[in-house]
């Protein structure tokens, strides 16, 4: 799919309350055309939230603005869609970081999930082999979460892996979540 010279933004689905801030590190084409998160055909984002028992109903990225409902947030690091993330340039990293702290800081989640091992490793400039799950790192406050980037294009995980690390996420929000 050629990308037209100027996509549309893809608008962020953050509101006061958020628990958790889901970020990926930018929208591809398809998410920017249809104006809705994680909308690749192959991707696995909204059935790895259900089967993980995330979300209590089968979603589809055109369900991205219900997240909220259930204490979720999303959005990325960067706001320019990209076929993959090798056009990206170091600047739109840096101004990105930037933008993305502003938000942590309006919403205050108390988990921001990072969506992919790449995103941890472009924000905390790590190396070195990443595990998924809880990390020492605190992003403003909040505590960070590393899964999997669900893209059918990842090779690295296989659905299982990717579907453990969601499980952990749901069992980590059950046990913050006063009783």
């Amino acid at each position: 799919m050629t990308p037209p010279a100027e996509l549309p933004r893809l608008r962020d689905r953050i509101e006061p309350g958020v628990h958790v801030l889901f970020v990926g590190i930018n929208p591809g084409i398809r998410s920017a055309l249809t104006g809705h998160h994680f909308a690749g055909y192959s991707n696995r984002f909204w059935k790895l939230l259900f089967d993980s028992r995330l979300v209590p109903e089968p979603i589809t990225y055109v369900d991205d603005d219900r997240l909220p409902e259930w204490g979720f947030g999303i959005t990325n690091l960067i706001a320019r869609a990209t076929p993959g993330i090798d056009s990206l340039r170091p600047a739109e990293y840096v101004g990105g970081l930037v933008i993305l702290r502003r938000k942590i800081r309006r919403y205050t989640p108390a988990i921001v999930a990072l969506v992919g091992v790449s995103l941890f490793r472009a924000i905390f400039a790590k190396r070195g082999p990443i595990r998924l799950g809880w990390q020492q790192e605190l992003f403003d406050g909040a505590r960070v979460f590393v899964l999997p980037n669900p893209s059918g294009r990842n090779a690295n995980f296989s659905y299982a892996e990717m579907l453990g690390a969601f499980r952990r996420l749901k069992r980590a929000i059950d046990s913050s979540q006063p009783r």
